[in-house]
């Protein structure tokens, strides 16, 4: 009796179900990339927060400019990256700062080195992608832009609005309120309420959250629900290690107590630790490559064939110009050619009529000889 093969007992398992396996294997291999563009004046805690986020020192050598200084500053952008290990999984953060947004007497034109950063790096994107090295093109797009608005304002203000109003459509926006330590809970929650309202009179959208897919469990989905409920977020930050009730937090020491930042009664830092890490940090990159990317794109597509239609139009207009001087030139030519014929015509016609003349003046003379003869 012959022996059955081992693959027989798996006659119905085709085997794509390792896709996702292969897919993942993959990209823990290949590792993340994520850019992070943080915009405020100064003083809001933006250093803080973005080392508290990542558990890192991004700012060690910064100076902080005098008064002199911050009369004609400008804003300019940095980069920062840092390589990040967790689990196997390896990530390649870069943070771009804008330092002196905000700090000069005018800030008109604050916004504009933002624009024009962002605008930037999504035109090097598509000359690389339209290039021919297209494996190894290296994404600095910005994915999110956490927009620090100050405690103590009433709402926005005009220069807050006129930011985001031009970067809406351009990356995912997410407004954090610095410092909120500044403000009790009914504060927190008028000044959100305010904020939300401006944005809505002023037909700005900021960062949409994904909705969520019937099948996740409830958990996901309060959660979820939460996040949407705390925007914008109003945290506190702090690389300061505590010790209260015989237990190491992360907070900020007062007189009358400690600020934890990682308690959510006290600050929204982990709410937006779990957005922006943990679980929509891959929304953020594929909202940016759907759809501010390809809008990049298709008004690029749009210009470069407006270009080409324009330049087509021209050669064409040129081509008609030169063929009628060309059809000209030749009528000119024909014209002559038929005067030089007609004027040979009517040479002929001479020769052929002097030609009859003297051939009957010969014929007169040949008579009168041949009658003198006859006399």
């Amino acid at each position: 009796m012959s022996k059955t093969p081992s693959f027989d007992k798996d006659r119905d398992y085709i085997g794509f179900a390792t896709l996702p396996e292969q897919v993942h294997r993959k990209s823990v291999k290949r590792g993340f990339e994520f850019t992070l563009m943080v915009v405020g004046e100064s003083g809001l805690g933006k250093s803080t927060l973005i080392n508290s986020l990542f558990l890192g020192d991004l700012y060690k050598n910064r100076q902080m400019p005098n008064v002199e200084e911050r009369i004609e500053k400008t804003t300019r952008v940095e980069k920062k990256t840092m390589d990040i290990e967790e689990r196997g999984v390896r990530l390649r953060l870069t943070v771009v700062d804008t330092p002196g947004f905000g700090d000069a007497i005018n800030c008109e034109d604050s916004w504009r080195v933002c624009t024009q950063y962002i605008d930037e790096q999504f035109r090097q994107y598509f000359t690389d992608e339209s290039g021919l090295n297209r494996r190894n093109i290296q994404d600095n797009r910005v994915h999110c832009c956490l927009y620090f608005v100050p405690p103590w304002g009433h709402s926005l203000r005009q220069m807050d609005l006129d930011l985001i109003r031009r970067l809406h459509r351009k990356v995912n926006i997410v407004l954090v309120i610095g410092k909120a330590d500044c403000l009790n809970k009914t504060e927190v929650r008028k000044l959100k309420e305010r904020i939300l309202q401006d944005l809505e009179d002023n037909h700005i959208q900021l960062y949409q959250f994904p909705e969520c897919d019937s099948d996740e469990d409830e958990d996901f989905k309060q959660q979820d629900r939460e996040l949407k409920a705390s925007i914008p977020f109003a945290v506190v930050g702090s690389n300061t290690i505590l010790e209260v009730a015989g237990k190491k937090v992360r907070g900020r020491q007062y007189p009358w107590g400690v600020v934890n930042v990682e308690d959510p009664e006290h600050s929204d830092f982990i709410k937006l630790r779990t957005f922006l890490i943990s679980t929509h940090m891959q929304d953020l990159k594929d909202t940016t490559q759907d759809v501010h990317y390809e809008n990049f794109r298709a008004q690029c597509i749009s210009q470069i064939s407006q270009h080409a239609l324009r330049e087509r139009g021209k050669l064409k207009r040129d081509s008609i110009s030169s063929t009628n001087g060309f059809d000209a030139a030749i009528s000119e030519t024909d014209r002559l050619l038929l005067q030089k014929d007609e004027e040979i015509r009517r040479m002929q016609d001479m020769l052929t009529q002097m030609q009859e003349k003297l051939k009957q003046t010969h014929l007169m003379e040949m008579k009168k000889n041949d009658s003198v003869i006859d006399v």
